[in-house]
């Protein structure tokens, strides 16, 4: 990758920065209403939680941004984490904060799905305790 790509990519990568400044600009929607009708609470929580969700993956790519930029400062940039190969543009285009690629990154999200599902099945048994 040449020093203009990598400008480029620096560029795009501090502008999607710039967009999650305050990245939690959106804690009021998880504060608790107390109201006494079961359909609004019901309606609030699924809000709240979907305020969280989002909390949660605007925090993931803010801390994505901000390796990928030490990346490019370290000279690492475009480089597998995994496998040490290179990324490929047409990912970097897609997503320029990839620390993978597309192979290592189908098989990390592989890994995170199963990690999730024995996670959910223990909170289930220990639930039906």
């Amino acid at each position: 990758m040449d020093n203009i790509q990598l400008e480029e990519f620096k560029r795009i990568i501090e502008e999607h920065l710039a967009s999650l400044e305050h990245p939690l600009g959106h804690r009021e929607d998880i504060v608790v209403e107390s109201t006494p009708d079961t359909l609004d609470q019901v309606q609030n929580a699924a809000a709240r939680a979907l305020a969280i969700r989002q909390l949660e993956l605007d925090h993931k790519r803010l801390r994505g941004l901000r390796d990928a930029l030490e990346r490019i400062e370290d000279g690492s940039y475009g480089i597998c984490q995994r496998c040490d190969e290179d990324i490929s543009l047409k990912r970097l285009r897609v997503v320029p904060w990839a620390s993978y690629c597309l192979r290592c990154q189908e098989a990390a999200d592989h890994e995170e799905n199963e990690a999730a599902n024995r996670e959910e099945a223990a909170v289930s048994l220990i639930g039906s305790h």
